[in-house]
């Protein structure tokens, strides 16, 4: 089954609008005056949708609960929206190639090198990437600002004609640790890898109590709603 056979509908450009403030942000590791990392995140309406789409395409990405669920009392059934950001957005074991398109022209050698760091990651994993002229479910622009990519499957909810990744400016110049930094970095979000200070090993070190407090007395959030953002 493809990509395009598990798309629960075509995405239109109504989709994906504003995306700026469903943006989280990492400024940790870029040097001075570079831009930070963002993992872009779908509008909430695309959420359940997108979720379900995770889940078909990799059955591992259904929600599996942990301590902070078990800590919860009074939780006893999810609704879908708090399902979904417990979703994961991983592509699977299976091996898969992913075609890669840019969004402005760009020389070839640059493409070819940009596609060179992506496919770094298929030394240790089954995910691959391939050039096509144009309409790749990788689609990457340089001209618009940041460094940036939808999570894993995410991508296959964004419009054709809209970008899933920014490498904003690199181009034959760009130095080399750029190209291993921000490219393979941004690679591994479009593989469903979310940044380092989301792994389950840390999410397990928090005090659930204590957190319930916290995010109840600063944000508002009931049990379920931290349950979920906890994990995304």
């Amino acid at each position: 089954m493809s990509e395009h056979e598990i798309m629960p509908r075509k995405a239109s450009d109504g989709d994906i609008e504003n995306d700026h403030e469903h943006e989280g942000f990492c400024e940790e590791g870029s040097p001075a005056g570079q831009p930070g990392c963002v993992i872009k995140q779908l509008p909430e309406r695309l959420l359940v949708s997108a979720a379900r789409t995770a889940s078909r395409v990799n059955p591992a990405n259904a929600p599996v609960f942990g301590r902070m669920m078990a800590a919860a009392e009074g939780v006893d059934i999810l609704e879908p929206m708090q399902l979904a950001v417990l979703t994961a957005k991983y592509w699977g074991p299976s091996p898969r190639t992913l075609t890669v398109s840019f969004m402005e022209s760009a020389p070839s050698n640059l493409q070819q090198r940009i596609l060179s760091h992506m496919n770094a990651w298929n030394r240790c994993g089954s995910i691959s990437f391939r050039l096509v002229s144009q309409g790749g479910q990788v689609r990457i622009t340089r001209a618009q600002s940041g460094y940036w990519s939808y999570l894993g499957t995410d991508i296959l909810h964004i419009p054709a004609n809209r970008p899933t990744m920014c490498l904003q400016g690199f181009s034959m110049s760009t130095p080399e640790s750029e190209y291993k930094r921000v490219v393979r970095h941004e690679t591994g979000h479009t593989l469903g890898f979310p940044h380092e200070h989301m792994r389950k090993a840390l999410i397990a070190r928090i005090d659930p109590r204590k957190a319930y407090q916290w995010f109840l007395a600063t944000y508002g959030w009931d049990k379920a709603t931290e349950i979920g953002r906890a994990h995304v």
